[in-house]
């Protein structure tokens, strides 16, 4: 696990600065704090950072071929370089390293861009051809390690982190309208979208192709894609046995390393299977992580010392409380831009007490995408489903779209009849934490109202292309592309690197995930009985209390704590005369959301976040 930066000048000219490369380096240290590494020639610079896990003595990066005419930076892991090795091996090849980023630097060799299909992992990587003076960039299926670009009519820049890019000379650092509408809808930043309007994301399952045959040209392509192929052939025993074995297998597979290894335990279902699959690959006890808080209706310690009990883990836990709003500006710095998932707060705490033990972890991510596993899936479906909500869109909008209006903000019915009023099929699309109308009323400061329907359109656009799929594989499916990645991952990804730790997640190993694509999807949500199929699968392993308590989430006891310990910290905040927020927010209405939440009219601790949020990151950056 590494950091990765680099730039590239279009003229042949101009030469890259080795200091200015270095800045961009160092000021992602904590990505790779063991080494660092450069390439530079011409008008080419790359960039590492290095996180020692495998093959701790040989693996230098930048790393090049025999006759150095080809150079790869690479931060990640691919679970069967030994496999690939050994068939490169077949083919001729001979190997230097033990490493995997030398085997992804064969297989470029051997396939040219198709070298991406072979790859099983999680991985961010940029090869610089020399001979065909091209850069060839690739993301991860699943988006799993981050990758982002720069591009202007002089100069191609990347990185890791978004910090990186800004580390170089001459970055247009205009913000971009349609991240913050995504960002105050979602409480993340989706698409190939950052916060500001020229920096980028490289998508997940894509790759990017820099060619300097004639005029500099970028192509980005993708090479994989989310299909579900369901098999009714399986009876449900089969499909046990096979998410058994395949889980079983990944697991294996993700605990390759040469440095100490743990897991992250919630005491959910995910990161319980996890655990209950390392455990069966191992000799040695299993080191386990767990965070929890004094607000028992956010605590799932007790599920987490249950199952670190029945394996006999090497378990450590800690409370985290309302004091750990300090930790704000140091997560702001972390992820660069706004993002309003506060559980970032406890996977922080977790991965820093993780880090005192090992450098390696592996967590649950990804079970509720696949398994359709989260509780607004069964809240989605019944709206679909009920008769009232009409199969013609246009009668929904006449009908639904009225009442909707009639209904006051906040009251009975108004989010409901919202969904109604929206084609059925698109509804996922339109599950915000500030409606459209909402973001319109608390933006009018800033002036783009034209902008707010950017992100759901985003989203309706990814569930139009699969029309054919039933209501939860296209929530599935919308999820992995938007909330899994830019959230999820992203939350782990930031959180994780800033203790130098790398985490792992064996439930997107893309094997397990295409096999999940295959299982109908009544058998993941079986009468609304969630992640029916690998509850069954996991049931000869965890105790059924893991099995049947209510789904609670990573989630921090924000309704409390606003409310109480943080009322005051609130307040100076967020409704100072000194407060940033008024430069881009209407005032009056989010002094509204305050006193409506304090006084327990309604919970709106899920806005309040992304708020305090964006008055730090606004504060930092502005």
């Amino acid at each position: 696990m590494c950091g990765i930066t680099g730039k590239i000048f279009f003229s042949k000219e101009r030469n890259i600065e080795e200091a200015e490369l270095k800045r961009m380096a160092d000021i992602i240290q904590h990505r790779g704090p063991d080494d660092e590494g450069f390439y530079i020639h011409k008008n080419v610079g790359l960039g590492f950072r290095r996180l020692s896990i495998i093959d701790l003595h040989t693996g230098h990066q930048p790393l090049s071929n025999e006759n150095e005419s080809k150079w790869i930076i690479f931060n990640g892991e691919i679970y069967n370089f030994l496999q690939l090795r050994q068939q490169l091996i077949q083919k001729g090849y001979s190997f230097k390293t033990k490493t995997d980023t030398e085997v992804i630097l064969k297989l470029y060799e051997e396939y040219g861009v198709h070298c991406v299909d072979f790859l099983r992992g999680m991985f961010g990587f940029a090869i610089w051809d020399d001979e065909k003076k091209q850069l060839f960039c690739a993301r991860d299926r699943f988006g799993i390690k981050p990758f982002y670009y720069y591009k202007d009519n002089e100069k191609l820049v990347f990185g890791s982190e978004i910090k990186s890019i800004l580390k170089s000379a001459n970055i247009d650092k205009t913000l971009s309208d349609d991240a913050l509408d995504s960002y105050f809808a979602f409480g993340y930043i989706t698409s190939d979208l950052s916060i500001y309007k020229e920096i980028k994301k490289l998508q997940p399952a894509h790759y990017l192709l820099l060619s300097f045959k004639g005029q500099p040209t970028i192509e980005i392509k993708k090479y994989w894609d989310i299909v579900f192929e369901p098999d009714r052939c399986k009876s449900e025993k089969e499909w046990c046995d096979e998410i058994e074995s395949a889980l079983s297998e990944s697991v294996k597979l993700h605990m390759i390393a040469d440095v100490p290894l743990g897991a992250f335990l919630s005491g959910g279902i995910d990161s319980s299977s996890v655990v209950a699959m390392m455990a069966k690959n191992s000799k040695q006890p299993i080191k386990t992580f767990s965070i929890g808080f004094k607000e028992q209706k956010y605590n799932e310690l007790q599920y987490a010392r249950e199952v670190a009990e029945k394996y006999g883990c090497e378990h450590h836990e800690e409370i985290v409380e309302p004091e750990s709003m300090s930790l704000l500006p140091k997560l702001v710095y972390a992820y660069d831009e706004p993002f309003a998932d506060s559980s970032a707060i406890p996977t922080y705490y977790v991965s820093k007490l993780a880090r005192k033990y090992v450098t390696v972890v592996l967590s649950g991510d990804g079970g509720d995408e696949l398994f359709a596993g989260y509780d607004v899936y069964k809240h989605l479906k019944q709206i679909y489903s009920n008769p009232l909500n009409f199969k013609s869109p246009i009668l929904n909008k006449f009908i639904w779209g009225n009442v909707h209006r009639l209904i006051p903000d906040h009251g009975k019915g108004k989010t409901t009849t919202y969904y109604y009023s929206k084609d059925k099929k698109l509804i996922p699309a339109h599950l915000s934490v500030w409606s459209r109308t909402e973001r319109k009323r608390l933006l009018v400061n800033y002036g783009f109202i034209d902008h707010t329907n950017v992100s759901e359109n985003f989203k309706e656009r990814i569930l139009k292309k699969r029309p054919d799929y039933d209501f939860i594989s296209n929530m599935q499916s919308l999820d992995m592309q938007t909330y899994m990645v830019d959230s999820v991952l992203t939350k782990v990804d930031r959180a994780s690197m800033l203790n130098s730790l790398e985490v792992r997640v064996p439930l997107l190993d893309h094997k397990f995930a295409e096999l999940s694509f295959k299982i109908p999807w009544n058998l993941k949500f079986n009468q609304g009985n969630q992640k029916y199929i690998f509850k069954k699968a996991m049931t000869p392993y965890l105790p059924l209390s893991i099995l049947n308590h209510p789904k609670q989430g990573f989630s921090v006891p924000l309704e409390f704590w606003f409310k109480d310990d943080l009322k005051e910290y609130v307040n100076d905040t967020l409704l100072s005369e000194n407060s940033k927020l008024s430069r881009f927010l209407n005032k009056k209405y989010v002094t509204e959301i305050i006193h409506k939440n304090q006084k327990g009219t309604k919970d709106f601790s899920s806005r309040i976040w992304p708020l305090v949020f964006f008055e730090e990151w606004l504060k930092q950056n502005l």
